[in-house]
């Protein structure tokens, strides 16, 4: 029996492969939990459709993504901090002070996306990995100033 699958499966494939299954596993189980569908000629034809305007969706998701990457490739956020002894900064930088900054130059970045690779405890330049794709990350410079050269 074939079957189109309308989910993910561990062993049969992904959403939207034609598999061949015995008939009684098709009927009883996968058909009544709705995770496939019979393979009729227009089930076929609909989710080729459904495929082939998913993989248009992709492609422009994966477009967008590569432009901000390369923006964000050229971004340097300057956080200026409170400083003790030896620079040293009271606390430390986190993800949502930069996710702030992004959002204060009119880009709109979720905190949990981004990574920095060390604790930021006192002033300089350091690197944070911004995962704005499954597949592509951009590289963002962080500047931690005193406040009083900010001013």
């Amino acid at each position: 029996m074939k079957v189109i699958l309308t989910e993910d499966h561990d062993t049969l494939g992904i959403k939207g492969d034609v598999v061949d299954v015995k008939p009684g596993y098709g009927r009883n189980f996968l058909i009544p939990r709705q995770m496939a569908v019979t393979a009729t000629p227009s089930a076929l034809k609909r989710y080729a459709e459904e495929r082939k305007q998913a993989s248009h969706k992709i492609e422009a998701a994966r477009e967008n993504a590569e432009k901000l990457a390369a923006k964000l490739n050229d971004t340097e956020i300057l956080i200026p901090v409170q400083t003790g002894e030896e620079n040293r900064i009271f606390g430390s930088i986190t993800n949502q002070q930069i996710a702030d900054e992004l959002k204060a130059k009119g880009i709109e970045i979720d905190r949990r996306k981004i990574t920095i690779s060390e604790d930021i405890r006192t002033t300089g330049v350091y690197p944070a990995t911004v995962r704005v794709h499954p597949e592509i990350t951009a590289e963002l410079k962080i500047k931690v100033v005193p406040e009083e050269a900010s001013v």
